[in-house]
């Protein structure tokens, strides 16, 4: 219940610094920090988790406002690429989050195109997309590490009684 409540609080506080702060930044392109929280998450959490966390967090960057895409679009990518982050972390978590914080901005590109977004196209594959990958690239060990020390397990303390809970 704890870890559930504390991946809220991190996806939450991910889209708030997003939409406030990042988006607001006189730069070109700037990380996808929501993204980066899910694709952390994952890795820690594993492939289902991961899957839901990204689709709640995908839903969530749908509705919230600048909300110019299709609805469901930043949630399928969320949540296929929770999954795949999820997948992979359970064996190299920190190859995993770099692997699909570079791969997941083409991914919604892709999604883009099938829905016919006209936002997206090769254009934007080929000037903005590098930019963006590379600005996922250098914050994604700062953000799992920043999950990983929130969302570490707490030892617990050992029972003077064993229970059938415990076994």
């Amino acid at each position: 219940m704890a870890r559930n409540l504390l991946a809220a609080f991190l996806v939450f506080v991910a889209l708030v610094v997003q939409v406030t702060i990042l988006n607001r930044l006189p730069v070109m392109v700037v990380p996808d920090l929501v993204l980066l929280v899910v694709i952390a998450l994952a890795a820690i959490r594993g492939p289902i988790d991961g899957a839901v966390i990204g689709f709640l967090a995908g839903l969530a960057a749908d509705i919230l406002p600048p909300a110019g895409d299709v609805l469901g679009q930043y949630t399928l990518v969320m949540c296929v690429v929770g999954f795949v982050a999820g997948k992979l972390g359970e064996h190299v978590p920190l190859a995993a989050t770099m692997l699909c914080a570079v791969l997941a901005p083409a991914f919604t590109v892709a999604v883009g195109g099938l829905v016919t977004d006209d936002g997206a196209g090769w254009t934007y594959m080929r000037t903005v997309w590098p930019w963006v990958a590379l600005c996922n690239l250098v914050a994604a060990p700062a953000v799992l590490w920043a999950v990983r020390r929130l969302h570490r397990e707490r030892g617990r303390q050992p029972a003077l009684v064993p229970s059938w809970r415990r076994i």
